[in-house]
């Protein structure tokens, strides 16, 4: 009697246990990133009132199983269910989903954590955290080669979207280039050619385009810059660039830029020669020639223009020669910008955030990578979504890009609340049958002191 009613005891503690996690499952159900518990029994031991023995043709006996009374259960696991939940749609471009294996690093000045909840927010120093803990990355720098940022995976640092990444600097034109079509029929063609100065302040200047004639085999243009009057002086020509188009407000070139480029164009119509070289298709320099502009900029005065010495590289592959209408064959800087502030921010699938500035452009800022254990069910939980490495979860070594992210989206909690009802029923019941065996040996052990009466 005394047995089983400590078997009932043991088995009220162990199903008050899975009552407990069953409870948390639930009371978590909307949590982003949460990951649910389960708890698995085990036997706890038996007590052996008589050994096997096995057959004995001497006596003609058979076998004879062991003879054992159980004593109770115990808890044997508290599992955690590491499958992904559900994807909610929020677009807030800070709001992170991992799809498949994988955790975000978050850490302070304590040390390095894990989690699955990607609701991120932005502070006041552009620190990207979750409940303080900051998100932990690459950052993005600018290879001087090729003057394009790069992801720097040297080391895991906290990400910030502030100090240069708050703003573009402007870039000095160095290459415009000449799309289109030209018709002979419309010649002279005036077009407008735009580039910035090294602080971002955007020019523009006529530029004109003239049939020369044409031979069997080719077509010959000539580029030059056409001069206006001078209001100051009529008769006068002058050459001038205009500051953000305002042609109000001309700046005088002092010295007339380079002119007299020549271009030709084949049978087909296509570009074929630029001052005298012929264009190989496989090296589009050939296409190039430059133009100097050396002028003192009043209204940026410690500007430059194109390399600093006020060259610039003028390419004219993609322009044609059909005999249709012209197209806006129009003059455009290929690689200057001006200044910008950021607007915007989005993360790609490979975790690389990339801002959005004013001026139109896209710069990369940084990369989110995700960190894989070879058995994340053995990770700690440490609260507020948070996760430790223990003994058995395996080391975590670096963090890498295996895995897919999911901007504007948040996992949510994996709780599945019909199963957690069901295993509320069967707990509740396992309980109650339990406690009838602590009532019930109870009572046998009433009606054992009732004999000596």
């Amino acid at each position: 009697m005394m047995r089983s009613m400590f078997s009932g005891v043991s088995g009220l503690r162990v199903h008050q246990t899975k009552m407990d996690v069953i409870a948390n499952n639930i009371a978590n159900v909307n949590t982003v990133g949460y990951k649910s518990s389960r708890v698995t029994f085990a036997e706890v031991f038996s007590q052996t009132l008589g050994g096997a023995t096995g057959p004995n043709d001497t006596l003609n006996r058979g076998g004879i199983n062991p003879l054992q009374i159980g004593l109770g259960t115990n808890i044997a696991t508290i599992d955690k269910l590491m499958t992904t939940g559900a994807a909610q749609r929020t677009d807030n471009p800070l709001d992170l989903m991992i799809q498949g294996d994988g955790f975000f690093v978050v850490g302070d000045s304590s040390g390095q954590y894990f989690t699955r909840s990607g609701s991120f927010v932005e502070d006041s120093r552009g620190n990207l955290s979750l409940n303080g803990m900051k998100l932990m990355g690459w950052d993005a720098v600018m290879d001087q080669t090729t003057r394009e940022y790069v992801i720097d995976r040297s080391a895991v640092e906290p990400i910030q979207i502030t100090g240069n990444k708050e703003y573009l600097a402007p870039v000095a034109t160095a290459t415009i280039e000449l799309s289109g079509n030209i018709n002979p029929q419309d010649s002279p063609v005036v077009r407008s050619l735009s580039f910035y100065d090294s602080v971002g302040m955007k020019y523009m200047m006529d530029v004109q385009l003239e049939f020369v004639g044409s031979t069997g085999a080719s077509s010959q243009w000539t580029v030059t810059f056409p001069p206006i009057d001078d209001p100051a002086n009529p008769g006068t020509p002058i050459y001038v660039m205009y500051p953000n188009g305002d042609r109000a407000t001309p700046i005088v070139i002092n010295q007339p830029p380079e002119n007299g480029f020549t271009i030709e164009f084949d049978t087909n119509g296509l570009i074929s020669v630029v001052n005298g070289v012929a264009i190989d298709p496989a090296n589009p320099a050939t296409a190039e020639t430059t133009v100097t502009i050396t002028e003192t900029l009043p209204l940026s005065p410690a500007a430059v223009i194109g390399n600093g010495s006020g060259v610039l590289t003028m390419n004219f592959s993609p322009l044609n020669q059909f005999v249709n209408e012209s197209t806006n064959a129009l003059a455009d800087n290929l690689d200057g910008n001006p200044p910008g502030h950021l607007s915007g921010i989005s993360v790609g699938g490979d975790g690389k955030i990339s801002g959005r500035y004013s001026n139109g452009l896209v710069r990369l800022l940084g990369q989110v990578p995700i960190a894989n254990f070879k058995n994340p069910a053995g990770l700690e939980k440490y609260g507020d979504n948070l996760f430790i490495v223990t003994q058995n979860s395996g080391a975590f070594d670096g963090v890498g890009i295996d895995g897919t992210l999911q901007g504007g989206v948040l996992e949510m909690s994996n709780v599945d609340l019909g199963s957690e009802f069901t295993e509320m029923i069967t707990t509740q019941r396992g309980f109650q049958a339990n406690s009838r065996i602590v009532s019930t040996s109870d009572q046998m052990l009433q009606e054992l002191v009732n004999l000596g009466r």
